[in-house]
């Protein structure tokens, strides 16, 4: 590797290009809440939860938000719909970074992609494939 770092925005934009062509299977996806958003901060989020888990079919969003510093520390999230997981703060469906390592432990190679293909697979985990979820339809 150069050792080149992007900047923010160039890397975010990256993201964005990304995010709107789609990539692999179709199971997370992302885009910008406002397409008037200049500093490119708030996103938004979906993962269609894993085959064989209570969370099998079910569709989940997420608003995310990108700090000054990211890439550099770790994007704020928090989900929409309801969810059961340990690593979900249940009053206001935070990510809670202590207790999810993809963000506790940011990398700065990490990207949005990175981060809710990781929240798709811990929902396919032993702690949170079987616990009982809210209703459909429920949001924080």
């Amino acid at each position: 590797m150069s050792g080149t770092v992007v900047p923010r925005n160039f890397r975010l934009l990256e993201e964005l290009e990304r995010g709107e062509k789609g990539f692999g299977d179709g199971t997370v996806s992302y885009g910008m809440e406002d397409g008037d958003d200049m500093q490119m901060k708030n996103w938004t989020g979906t993962i269609i939860g894993p085959p064989g888990t209570v969370h099998d079919g079910r569709i989940y969003t997420l608003r995310i938000h990108c700090g000054n510093q990211y890439p550099d520390q770790a994007p704020q999230m928090w989900f929409r719909s309801k969810v059961n997981m340990g690593c979900v703060d249940q009053r206001d469906g935070r990510v809670d970074s202590s207790k999810f390592a993809p963000l506790g432990h940011w990398k700065r190679e990490y990207t949005l992609e990175t981060i809710l293909t990781e929240l798709r697979r811990d929902m396919a985990s032993p702690l949170n494939k079987k616990l009982p979820q809210p209703p459909e339809g429920h949001t924080y």
